[in-house]
């Protein structure tokens, strides 16, 4: 195979989900007159992003195998100056694998719709959506531009709005949607800043132009400053990541993402969207190498992510929000990575956390359809019998996700908290803490879930919603569902009401489970070698081993994926993992009164998770309430009182009153105009007569 790219063939693999998109969102629905029918919009969309992963996996074959690469410009938009805006394509290997990442997972979330939305009345929109949302993510990643990343970065934020508002009839889902834009706005404030900052200094907007000239950004202040200005781009390009990438205290926004279907949560939470801000900065990473006091900031909100957001999963009931939490926990360990220059580990990461974090939601989304859209935890119980095949999948995927030896999450994550410890930033004290106590988190919460949905006593007749009809739901936790959105049952024809037997899904819904499943235990182990300690990143990232020494330190210490496993056997982060799971085990199993007591015990720390540390109240009544007395004091007292009342207003009334007086000047009478010019005459007589004396006394 030739070692070049052809540019008609990565321009297929955004553009095939996009045309599919667009087949089923324009006349496979209302707006274009439902003329192609449910079957043909999950068709075409599903072929399209199959051609994506497929041409996706042969281009990884050959960047890797014959390594190939393309930088190329297709088509100039504008130039302004010397600034070329730009649309082209960068394949390297980092963005080769997510390119295969994204549609895989994009893939087996279009094949898990079917089952999921069969009874929705928006199914040919959810489709269009999905698709319309894998195109964005493509475009983001294929990127070799900054312009171009952006208008990625902002079309997954849109898209998000809709698939998060889905259900736009719930007015839970609406809150939901806006607050995820206008959180995402607040960061993007700063991205751009960044992108600005770039585009003022090197003149361009191309990676490999900003990169080039990165020696003389490291040479120069902030104007008015003595701050680094590389430091200032960095941070800047850092909060936008903070917004998309969940983090601490622009986090607010994901768990409340909830409220669209759970196909979606699987989707933004897996592979694409939260991904973004991780994908950027390793992008970029030979800007952030410039600025230890950028990574020090990267580790510290990492960190802060990592463990304070794995403290919330703790209480939570709802088995989307549980995974949800997990999500956030999960990308602060990406961030702490990021912040000890090991941005190999964070990609890593983020690729084996995009495989089992998708099979935990569509598992989650499984249980929710077995349980009759029941999604309240403390209301299942004895699951696994009835769903063997969700069951099997959502247990490898939690074991996956706590770190457990031979698995994929195993290997990435224990390579975090080695890169942590082997860092010698000052954050990176707290930063080691804070992924090791996560550890203990993480594992409790997540087998506190597994325990109480697939194992026990079976509660689910026991649930006090059970007899409430359809309609009825807890705002605060249930899923808006599609009978809940449109009046119509949601059942697939098994059962009649939340306490009739759980059933196992469809196949279309357990096959990507199942697929899911095998990547989620395999490729950690098979991908370890090369990713981390191999070329695979070779020329991509970049990073100063001098002064950043934890990868060169992580590979003195590698020995191969088995001899890591083995050896993981006996180290802290195994013992703390297995800790969690036998306190979970213990507590929810064995001695189910425990947790309560201890909630009495706690109450005020049980208060303090319950309203999440408090910052949506901050958010509303502090912030928010705060932007809207400036912005209206700014309005009344600025717009209306100080421009529009004195400048505006108040001008044109001088100019009237002045006009006024000289109007009564203006009489029309001869002997008034013949009276002033004599009174005119007799002034200036007068005065050069004074003026003549006046001056002859000092002679």
């Amino acid at each position: 195979m030739s070692a070049t790219l052809s540019a008609s063939t990565l321009l297929a693999i955004p553009l095939a989900p996009l045309a599919g998109s667009l087949l089923a969102g324009i006349p496979g629905t209302l707006f274009g007159g439902n003329v192609i029918g449910r079957r043909a919009s999950h068709t075409f969309t599903i072929l399209g992003v199959l051609i994506a992963f497929v041409l996706s996996a042969m281009t990884l074959y050959s960047v890797v195998v014959d390594g190939a690469r393309f930088n190329q410009t297709l088509y100039t938009w504008m130039t302004v100056g010397r600034l070329k805006m730009e649309v082209g394509f960068l394949i390297d290997s980092l963005t080769a694998m997510m390119m295969c990442v994204v549609t895989f997972v994009s893939l087996m979330v279009h094949i898990y719709t079917i089952g999921y939305m069969a009874e929705d009345d928006g199914y040919d929109r959810f489709f269009a959506y999905i698709s319309l949302f894998t195109f964005s993510m493509l475009m983001l990643v294929m990127s070799n531009n900054l312009l171009q990343l952006f208008f990625g970065w902002e079309a997954v934020g849109l898209v998000s709005y809709l698939l998060i508002g889905f259900w736009f009839n719930k007015p839970t889902a609406i809150f939901a949607n806006m607050k995820a834009f206008l959180v995402n706005r607040v960061g993007d404030f700063g991205f751009i800043l960044g992108i600005g900052l770039i585009a003022a200094y090197t003149g361009t907007l191309n990676y490999s132009e900003i990169f080039a000239k990165t020696g003389d950004l490291a040479t120069l202040s902030f104007p008015g400053t003595s701050w680094m200005l590389v430091t200032v781009i960095a941070i800047c390009l850092f909060i936008g990541a903070m917004g998309k990438s969940a983090q601490f205290p622009l986090h607010v926004w994901l768990p409340d993402s909830m409220e669209g279907p759970t196909p979606i949560s699987a989707l933004i939470h897996a592979a694409t969207m939260v991904t973004a801000g991780i994908f950027m900065v390793s992008r970029m990473s030979p800007i952030f190498e410039l600025s230890d006091t950028a990574l020090n900031f990267i580790l510290v909100i990492g960190s802060i992510t990592a463990l304070f957001m794995g403290f919330l999963g703790i209480i939570q009931n709802d088995i989307k929000r549980v995974v949800a939490y997990s999500t956030l926990s999960q990308l602060g360990y990406m961030t702490v990575a990021l912040g000890a220059s090991a941005y190999h580990v964070a990609v890593f990461h983020l690729m084996t956390h995009a495989f089992f974090k998708a099979l935990l939601f569509l598992g989650a989304g499984s249980v929710i359809m077995g349980m009759h859209h029941n999604q309240d935890i403390r209301w299942m119980g004895g699951v696994r019998k009835y769903m063997p095949i969700t069951w099997i999948t959502s247990l490898l995927g939690s074991l996956a996700l706590i770190g457990t030896p031979l698995f994929s999450g195993f290997y990435s994550k224990d390579s975090i908290i080695e890169a942590v410890h082997e860092s010698q930033l000052p954050a990176a004290g707290f930063a080691s803490f804070a992924v090791l106590a996560g550890v203990f988190i993480t594992a409790f919460y997540s087998f506190r879930m597994y325990f109480l949905v697939f194992h026990g006593k079976e509660r689910y007749d026991q649930n006090p919603d059970a007899h409430h009809g359809h309609d009825h739901h807890d705002a605060a936790h249930d899923e808006p569902l599609p009978h809940d959105a449109h009046g119509h049952a949601h059942d697939h024809g098994h059962g009649h009401g939340h306490d009739a037997k759980p059933h196992e899904s469809p196949w279309v819904v357990t096959l990507p489970l199942v697929l899911l499943a095998i990547p989620s235990v395999v490729i950690g182990y098979l991908t370890i070698t090369p990713m981390l300690f191999g070329d695979f990143f070779k020329n991509v990232i970049f990073v100063d081993a001098a002064r950043h020494p934890a990868m060169k330190e992580l590979a003195e210490m590698f020995h191969g994926p088995m001899a890591m496993a083995l050896h993981g056997l006996s180290t802290a982060p195994f013992w703390l993992a297995l800790a969690g799971v036998i306190a979970s085990f213990y507590m929810y199993m064995v001695n189910p009164a425990l947790p309560a007591a201890i909630k009495r015990i706690f109450h005020p720390v049980y208060v303090l998770f319950e309203n999440k540390y408090y910052l949506d109240w901050i958010n509303e009544n502090i912030l928010a309430r705060g932007a809207r007395a400036l912005g209206t004091g700014l309005w009344k007292g600025g717009d209306q009182a100080l421009i529009d009342g004195a400048l505006v207003n108040g001008s044109w009334k001088l100019v009237g009153r002045i006009a006024g007086v000289a109007r009564r000047l203006q009489s029309g009478y001869l002997y008034h105009y013949a009276l002033m010019m004599i009174l005119g005459i007799f002034v200036l007589l007068t005065y050069f007569v004074w003026h003549d004396q006046f001056m002859a006394l000092f002679k």
